[in-house]
């Protein structure tokens, strides 16, 4: 890999949950070079709590972590971004704004865990398992030869990443 750093967006709903912990698995497996970032269509007031809770006790940093809308990236003067990943089918549908730096698109459709239903053990392996899909497409990610691929290929496989499950 190059010297390059990557600018990563996740996007998903309420930017309290999958988008959180997807930004913070890329942040420490990525290093150094991805930056990861998150945003919602409809933020939440803050991270949900058993993220939280998730992220913190599986070593994780939470302390600068907050729910962000996707517009602070599309400003003037944002960072310029190299990738932007969809989580939900309500972000993906969304009309977005021309991502500063013209990044590579994809859906990687994963499941809201704030929508689990059932006992406090279920919940948690709701959070649990959205964590290892995100952990496992984003080793994925990480370890493709982007110096050798030309933007077609990397697309094509950011789509298949995120078809894969």
């Amino acid at each position: 890999m190059n010297d390059k750093i990557f600018h990563v967006l996740f996007l998903s709903h309420r930017n309290s949950a999958r988008s959180m912990i997807a930004e913070a698995i890329l942040n420490r497996i990525g290093q150094p070079n991805f930056q990861a970032y998150s945003a919602g269509v409809e933020p939440a007031n803050a991270i949900d709590p058993e993220t939280r809770e998730l992220l913190q006790q599986t070593g994780f940093p939470v302390d600068n972590l907050r729910p962000k809308h996707y517009r602070e990236f599309g400003l003037e003067g944002a960072r310029n971004l190299d990738f932007v990943f969809t989580l939900h089918d309500d972000a993906a549908g969304e009309p977005m704004p021309e991502w500063p730096g013209v990044p590579v698109t994809a859906h990687w459709e994963s499941p809201d865990p704030l929508r689990a239903e059932g006992e406090p053990w279920e919940r948690k392996q709701a959070f649990s398992r959205t964590m290892m899909e995100l952990d496992r497409r984003l080793k994925i990610f990480i370890n493709l030869p982007f110096s050798s691929l030309d933007r077609l290929s990397v697309q094509r496989h950011v789509d298949e990443i995120g078809r894969s499950t």
